[in-house]
């Protein structure tokens, strides 16, 4: 099965943009090759130019406290497990006091360091990094890849309390939702939303469909058109019915 997710307003999407940044810096951080590992640091740069607003972090410190108000009514509702509800709301204080504690501007660490800046800037011009370029940084490179790791990791702590923060409101947005069996007649699908404002769209389909969603949506309506790809990989419509699963996620 594969999950298409859609982001219906630019807070959502900086998130979700940031969230497969992080997952990118993850999967080659953990490598060994210094070409995978020039990966990771261009990865933390490009995150600096994603979570650049200054407002981001107030943002998601404003959501982990209305989520925190919000699951404290439930207190008192018999169907909810208290021990899940404690476990959820401690894991809600935790990562709002660390990302309180995280002082400073997102990344002033890095922008700080004018060794990572001088890569920052060589790195946005292709094949900018070459060994004659930053004799500095290919030395870098080649010094043993735990010593590697241990650099990238000490530059991306800073970051950290705001990863767990965006990763945690977005699995608390996409549980609040739960999937409803929807058919795409003929490869299209529409439905009114009646002006109910929705954080995030997820549609869930086979993967041995062969279907590709595009997504267009609105407070007012959501539109989904089925395309399949040929051997050139371009989308071309397509007139089959399309049965998938559909969960509108809001706060």
């Amino acid at each position: 099965m594969i999950v298409y997710e859609y982001p219906f307003n630019e807070r959502i999407r900086t998130l979700l943009r940031l969230e497969d940044l992080y997952e990118k810096f993850k999967f080659f951080v953990h490598q060994e090759h210094p070409m995978q590992h020039h990966v990771a640091l261009a990865t933390i740069f490009d995150m600096l130019e994603v979570a650049g607003r200054a407002d981001l972090k107030s943002d998601l410190l404003q959501e982990l406290e209305r989520q925190r108000q919000t699951l404290l009514g439930y207190r008192m509702n018999p169907n909810v497990q208290a021990e899940t509800l404690d476990a959820i709301l401690a894991e809600v204080d935790g990562v709002a006091s660390a990302l309180v504690a995280a002082q400073g501007k997102t990344g002033q660490n890095v922008r700080d360091n004018e060794w990572l800046m001088s890569i920052r800037g060589r790195t946005i011009i292709p094949g900018g990094a070459c060994e004659f370029d930053l004799p500095s940084y290919y030395a870098w490179q080649k010094r043993p890849a735990e010593q590697r790791f241990n650099d990238i990791a000490n530059w991306f702590a800073p970051l950290a309390p705001l990863f767990d923060a965006l990763g945690l409101v977005l699995r608390l947005l996409r549980d609040s939702g739960g999937p409803v069996k929807m058919i795409a007649v003929a490869g299209s699908y529409q439905q009114m939303l009646q002006g109910k404002v929705y954080q995030m769209l997820r549609l869930t389909l086979d993967e041995a469909q062969g279907a590709i969603p595009e997504i267009s949506a609105n407070k007012y309506m959501l539109w989904v058109r089925f395309t399949s790809q040929g051997g050139d990989l371009k989308p071309k419509p397509l007139e089959d019915d399309v049965p998938f699963e559909l969960t509108l996620c809001n706060f």
